[in-house]
């Protein structure tokens, strides 16, 4: 019996390992979604 809880102990601890590899492994990084505050002399009514 204690091999079959052995058995499924190290199963799902597998199983776990490649839920967390396949998530957080190799994940490109996001660009912020911020946008750069922009200078007044690009705006439109400086340009006149």
């Amino acid at each position: 019996m204690w091999l079959l809880l052995l058995e499924a102990a190290i199963a799902l601890g597998i199983l776990i390992f490649i839920v967390w590899w396949t998530m957080f492994s190799g994940r490109p990084q996001r660009p912020t979604r911020h946008k750069q505050p922009t200078k007044p002399e690009d705006t439109e009514n400086s340009a006149s």
